[in-house]
C-alpha cells in the first residue's frame, strides 16, 4: 500500500507506525565547560531544541526528510550562534564565503554550493541546485548567477557581520602572524591555529515515514581562510551523504581530513558492505580512523531503521536528536 505524505494532518493507518527520526548538529570543537556560561549554554540548547523540533514536527505530520532537514538547518543558519548563515566566520580578507550541500537518499541526487557571499540560507540554494540544475556543485559567482535565475533575493555582504566572529578573525590573524615570524610557512601556520578556528558547521539528517533518508550541511568555513579554500561541507561523500536503506550523515570537523578520508561516505559504506551497525560504523570512522590520522570533529547519522549516532572526538559538539514518539535529546558534551 502506498502511503502519501500529508503535511496538514498526522498520518494514520498503514504508515502511522513507521519509524521516523531526525538529528542535527551545530558544530564540534574545543567547547570547554569552563568557558561557556550557564546563560550561553541555555541559549545554545534552546536554539538546538527549536531546530530539532521544527524538523520533527514536519516528519510527524508525514512530511519529507528533505523538508525536515531544510527547516532545521534554516533555523540554525539564521542564528548568530553557529558558523553558518548569519553566524558565518570571516575570511582572511574580512569577507564571508559560505558553503552548503544536500543529498536525497531516495534518488541519490545531490546539490551543493561553495563560496557564495550573498545568500542568506545556502542550504536553500543547494536544494535548488539539486532540483533545478543538471549539476551537483556550483561555486562562487556562478552559483550566485544561478541563484538569480531561481528568484533568490540577495543579502548585502555585511548581513553576515558579527562582532564575535570579527574578534575571532583578529585573534587568528595575530596568531598566524606570530607563527610566520617564527619561521613557519603558511601551511604550518594554519596547522598551529586552535581547532575552533578551523571548523564549524550546522547540519541535519532525517528519516521520514516513507523510509526516505536525507542529509544536509551548511557552513561559514574556516576563520581566516585564504585562496578560496573549500572544506568538506559541500563535498558529497565527505561532509554529506545519504542513501535509502543505508544511512544519512552530516559531518562537522577539520574539513581537509574529512575530504581525504571520505568520512560521510565511508560510514555508509561500512554499513552497506560490512553490515556494521550505525553506531559501530560511525565510531570506527570518527574515533579510530580520524584520530589515527590526526583529524578532529564529529558526525550525526541516522539509518533506515531510525537509529541515531552522534559521535565526536573533540571536547564537545552541539547536537540534538528526536525519534518518533520520544522527547528531544539536546547535548553539548560527552557526558552531561
Amino acid at each position: 500500500m502506498l502511503c502519501l505524505p500529508i503535511l496538514a494532518v498526522p498520518l494514520h493507518g498503514a504508515c502511522a507506525d513507521k519509524p521516523f527520526a531526525i538529528a542535527i548538529h551545530g558544530g564540534a570543537g574545543t567547547i570547554s565547560k569552563a568557558n561557556l556560561t550557564e546563560t550561553q549554554k541555555q541559549e545554545y540548547k534552546a536554539k538546538l531544541q527549536q531546530a530539532v523540533n521544527a524538523g520533527y514536527d514536519i516528519l510527524q505530520q508525514g512530511g519529507t526528510s528533505l523538508d525536515a532537514i531544510q527547516a532545521s538547518i534554516n533555523l540554525l543558519e539564521n542564528s548568530p550562534l553557529f558558523n553558518a548563515g548569519l553566524g558565518a566566520v570571516y575570511t582572511f580578507d574580512g569577507k564571508h564565503e559560505l558553503d552548503a550541500s544536500v543529498m536525497d537518499g531516495k534518488s541519490m541526487n545531490a546539490g551543493a554550493v561553495a563560496g557564495v557571499k550573498h545568500i542568506k540560507n545556502p542550504i536553500d540554494l543547494a536544494l535548488s541546485v539539486m532540483r533545478n540544475s543538471p549539476h551537483v556543485m556550483l561555486a562562487g559567482e556562478g552559483a550566485e548567477e544561478f541563484a538569480l535565475t531561481q528568484g533568490f533575493q540577495f543579502v548585502p555582504a555585511n548581513y553576515f557581520d558579527t562582532q564575535k566572529r570579527y574578534l575571532n578573525l583578529q585573534d587568528a590573524k595575530q596568531k598566524l602572524h606570530r607563527a610566520k615570524e617564527s619561521g613557519n610557512d603558511y601551511q604550518a601556520s594554519v596547522q598551529r591555529l586552535d581547532l575552533d578556528y578551523k571548523f564549524g558547521t550546522v547540519g541535519a539528517v532525517a528519516l521520514d515515514q516513507l523510509g526516505n533518508l536525507a542529509a544536509g550541511t551548511s557552513t561559514g568555513g574556516m576563520t581566516a581562510k585564504r585562496y578560496g579554500r573549500v572544506g568538506d561541507s559541500p563535498v558529497i561523500g565527505a561532509g554529506t551523504y545519504a542513501q535509502n536503506g543505508v544511512c544519512a550523515v552530516s559531518a562537522t570537523g577539520h574539513g581537509e581530513y574529512f575530504i581525504r578520508y571520505q568520512v560521510a561516505g565511508d560510514i555508509c559504506a561500512r554499513i552497506k558492505y560490512k553490515k556494521d551497525s550505525l553506531i559501530k560504523a560511525s565510531n570506527t570512522v570518527i574515533k579510530e580512523t580520524l584520530v589515527e590520522a590526526g583529524g578532529t570533529g564529529g558526525v550525526i547519522a541516522v539509518d533506515h531503521h531510525g537509529n541515531i549516532a552522534m559521535p565526536f572526538n573533540t571536547e564537545g559538539m552541539y547536537r540534538a536528536s528526536r525519534k518518533s514518539g520520544e522527547k528531544e535529546n539536546v547535548l553539548i558534551w560527552q557526558s552531561e
